[in-house]
């Protein structure tokens, strides 16, 4: 049997010198390596490294300069189009052009928004709706059809700019001069959406709010529109197709409305025989006639009659009744519309009129 070595424990001296030689042979800067590197990054940002300074000064420049360019409206972001509320504010554009739409759209859909819109933020955010539009109307609503037709995520958030109206002389200013620059808007237009701004209270009345807003426009422009505006304020409620009047032919019809014939003009709107451009205009002038007509002797008394559509057909989907009430077929692609206009036509006549398409379409 092997003869088993007997143990003794270590003496206190023994301890003593063991630890001695450990710490001897053991550096006690002794660290784990990511330990190191950050004593070390510490130590160098402590000691003033020049590159670390450089970096430092680097990164507060560039957060300097993002904070500045979100203040100042040019950060581009990526906001969903269901925050963004498109008539928080009257619009000056009053026609789309369907045709031009369509391309747009297709663009788009193809390439995508090429320049942002503008919007700004609601005092009061309500349905979801966090901001109002300034700018880019026709962008916005043209990423709304295609997000509508195609569900697609890509359509679902569009690209805008942050503004603040108020420096930018304030969101009717800002939408106008967006509009001036890339489509030129007309002159019922610009006169329309000033006789807004300042019955909304942006301005004190109509004289300001063309000044502040057609600042640039020349003298005799901006007096152009001031006739408009009018034209919109006593008008506007009857006129069916006022972009389509001429220049010319507007400020004729302002100056008669200085003379005194709003109630005239509106006697002869109501009617409801404007059913086109072209007829409302001839309704229109034959007032500014009578109110031109110099060698009307006074004596005889009496209101001359104005030359509405005679009753009877005009073309082939047109027919003037001699009651005043105008019929217009019109179709698209779903079938035929009969569309009834005039002084005349009420609830109960319409109910009428369809008991008896219903006789005849019933009968046997």
């Amino acid at each position: 049997m092997a003869k088993r070595k007997k143990l003794e424990a270590p003496s206190p001296e023994d301890l003593s010198k063991f630890e001695q030689e450990f710490r001897r042979e053991t550096s006690p800067r002794a660290a784990a390596p990511i330990a190191q590197v950050a004593a070390e990054t510490a130590a160098a940002y402590q000691a003033g490294d020049p590159d670390a300074r450089a970096d430092r000064a680097r990164d507060a420049a560039d957060a300097a300069d993002m904070r500045k360019a979100d203040a100042d409206g040019r950060l581009i972001r990526e906001i969903e189009i269901r925050e963004i509320e498109p008539l928080s504010m009257q619009r000056d554009r009053t026609i789309i052009d369907e045709a031009a739409q369509a391309e747009l759209e297709h663009s788009i859909s193809n390439h995508g928004i090429r320049l942002p819109i503008e919007v700004y933020e609601l005092p009061h955010a309500r349905d979801g709706r966090r901001y109002g539009l300034l700018s880019g109307y026709r962008r916005l609503l043209a990423q709304q059809n295609l997000y509508a037709r195609t569900q697609m995520d890509k359509f679902l958030t569009i690209r805008a700019l942050l503004r603040n109206p108020d420096e930018m002389g304030g969101a009717f200013v800002a939408m106008v001069e967006e509009n001036e620059i890339r489509q030129d808007l007309s002159h019922y237009e610009r006169g329309r959406i000033a006789a807004i701004a300042a019955q909304q209270g942006a301005f004190h009345n109509t004289e300001e709010a063309v000044s502040e807003m057609f600042a640039a426009a020349s003298k005799a422009k901006r007096s152009k529109i001031r006739s408009f505006a009018m034209i919109f304020e006593e008008l506007g409620d009857l006129l069916q197709f006022p972009e389509n009047m001429r220049e010319k032919d507007g400020l004729r019809l302002a100056q008669a409305l200085r003379g005194g014939a709003e109630s005239r003009l509106r006697e002869v709107l109501d009617t409801g025989q404007g059913v086109d451009a072209q007829s409302e205009w001839a309704l229109l002038e034959a007032v500014l006639k009578e109110q031109g007509d110099a060698g009307k002797d006074p004596s005889r008394g009496g209101r001359p009659k104005v030359n509405v559509p005679k009753a009877g057909w005009a073309g082939n989907d047109t027919l003037h009744t001699s009651t005043g009430v105008t019929m217009r077929r019109e179709s698209d692609s779903n079938g035929y519309i009969i569309r009834f206009t005039g002084k005349g036509v009420s609830t109960e006549l319409m109910e009428m009129i369809m008991r008896d398409i219903q006789e005849k379409l019933e009968m046997k």
